[in-house]
């Protein structure tokens, strides 16, 4: 599509475009008039006043912006994408209040299946404050010969039954309710489905992700990422962009391979690039074993009473000092107090780049270092909705400063906002909403003072420098009904989605948002 404009001297300036967008505002915009936003080679090449003329000509290449609101691509710096796409298919136990109800709730599902075979997989129960102690003997009293595992919300946990146990080589564990390193194996041996059956639920998880105005994610699931994302673009997978993760198992293996993060996969159109070097120091706040300055009420001497540190600080610095030392950022899951102070200490010494995951519960000292390290903070705000309660009772006295975005905001540090999904919703406006309003189902806002400005969440929703629409950034776009900037905050939630655009490309159109 060629279009002939009078330039500043008169003359006519030609524009090449493949897609011409035509009549969106631009969100935040004081005037809020309509533009017209021309795409080439998945980047925008003119920005310009509407011509409502343009929508009367039949031309394939015209989109119509419909008066919406026109936005950055957003994404979604936290995602453990195949286990996202398989949770819709577990059974939702977050409803459950005790042991004895996610039992019920299991049991329910299995009366429903009509052929009572194979293994009965549940999701997201929360057990830190639930008056009873999940067993194996529960769950065995409804399915004595089928496997069963339940995946705790934060997935630091999985709650067997016998038969998974035998299954999965932890036939003598005491309890059936497996943490940390146990838990993750058992997470990866669920993860050992056929490559198509997976690769179709991906599919459908990244189609709904575009459908909220996501972009692009950064994958870190707790395998060789590059073969699965290679084969999934090949296959057709082609609504997001992918930045993946690399764990420990697999870092040697990323170093010979010449993976360094940025650095673009072959054969997939450059849409999955290598992202950091993943590793995980603690535990979680609903496991009890986020590793902490103080103790966890009640808990038993001689046991894990301050969290568990997963990583060494020895070995931590060994692992960033040889992934920096090969061009690979590093992303550290950090939640309690003393781990996040552990994870800053061996930053500073290594000189590793890129991110703390989560930075939950934080001293105020330290703060300050993640600006001076130039360490981001990438952070969750739907897990300060969903753990309030449960950091009320384990962090008691200290939840002044559990979450507390907009003190790292002051303090200079760069926050990137994600979901954790399926810990939460892979959904960014689940996330504003919760890092502006601190609240959620009607609640009062908890830590109030921790809030950010719906521009401040929307920036760090996006990628690096691409969180403005300009002349010269990529067409990764996304069109809105309403101003996010001037619309009531209790809307962001379920803000609806008009249309998504990956590299000038439209990716999902018309699909209105859960609440609409």
């Amino acid at each position: 599509m060629t279009e002939h404009r009078p330039g500043p001297d008169g003359d006519l300036v030609t524009t090449i475009a493949d897609v011409h967008l035509s009549g969106p505002r631009r969100g935040g915009a004081s005037d809020a008039e309509r533009v017209d936003v021309l795409l080439e080679d998945g980047s925008i090449v003119a920005i310009r006043p509407a011509d409502p003329e343009v929508l009367l000509r039949s031309d394939p290449g015209v989109l119509d912006g419909g008066g919406g609101f026109l936005l950055p691509g957003l994404w979604d710096h936290h995602v453990h994408f195949t286990q996202w796409a398989r949770t819709a298919r577990r059974v939702d136990l977050s409803s459950a209040a005790s042991a004895a109800e996610a039992v019920e709730l299991v049991a329910e599902r299995i009366a429903q299946e009509a052929d009572g075979d194979g293994w009965v997989e549940g999701a997201r129960f929360r057990d830190a404050l639930w008056p009873d102690t999940p067993t194996f003997a529960l769950l065995d009293v409804i399915a004595p010969d089928r496997e069963v595992v339940l995946v705790s919300a934060d997935l630091h946990c999985c709650w067997l039954n016998s038969a998974a146990l035998r299954a999965t080589g932890f036939a003598d564990h005491p309890t059936g309710l497996l943490r940390e390193e146990e838990s993750f194996a058992v997470l990866k041996q669920l993860d050992q489905v056929a490559d198509e059956l997976s690769d179709r639920w991906v599919d459908a998880a990244a189609d709904q992700a575009a459908s909220r105005g996501v972009v692009g994610v950064v994958d870190l699931e707790m395998r060789w990422n590059a073969a699965d994302w290679i084969r999934r673009v090949g296959n057709g997978t082609r609504a997001l962009r992918i930045s993946f993760g690399v764990y420990a198992e697999h870092l040697e293996r990323a170093i010979d391979a010449g993976l360094v993060t940025g650095g673009v996969l072959a054969g997939t159109d450059g849409l999955v690039q290598v992202g950091p070097f993943k590793v995980i120091t603690d535990g979680s706040l609903n496991t009890r074993t986020a590793c902490c300055e103080a103790p966890y009420p009640g808990s038993a001497p001689g046991t894990d009473a301050h969290g568990m540190l997963n990583v060494p600080p020895e070995r931590l610095t060994a692992l960033l000092t040889l992934a920096t030392a090969n061009g690979l950022h590093c992303a550290v899951h950090a939640i309690g107090d003393r781990a996040n102070t552990l994870a800053l200490d061996a930053i500073e010494t290594t000189g590793a780049r890129g991110t703390i995951e989560h930075a939950q519960l934080l001293r105020a000292s330290d703060l300050e270092r993640f600006a001076r390290t130039g360490t981001a903070a990438s952070v969750q705000p739907e897990h300060a909705m969903d753990d309030r309660d449960i950091a009320e009772v384990h962090w008691a006295g200290r939840t002044d400063r559990a979450f507390v975005l907009r003190s790292l905001l002051d303090a200079g540090a760069t926050l990137r906002l994600g979901s954790d999904a399926p810990v939460a919703p892979l959904d960014p406006w689940v996330s504003i909403a919760a890092a502006v309003t601190r609240s959620r189902d009607g609640r009062e806002a908890w830590h109030g003072e921790q809030a950010i400005t719906v521009e401040e969440a929307l920036a760090a929703s996006t990628r690096g420098d691409d969180d403005v629409v300009a002349v010269g950034r990529p067409a990764d776009l996304v069109v809105v009904p309403f101003d996010p900037f001037s619309c009531a905050t209790e809307a962001l939630r379920t803000m609806p989605v008009l249309a998504t655009m990956l590299g000038g490309r439209l990716t999902a159109a018309g699909r209105p948002g859960p609440g609409a």
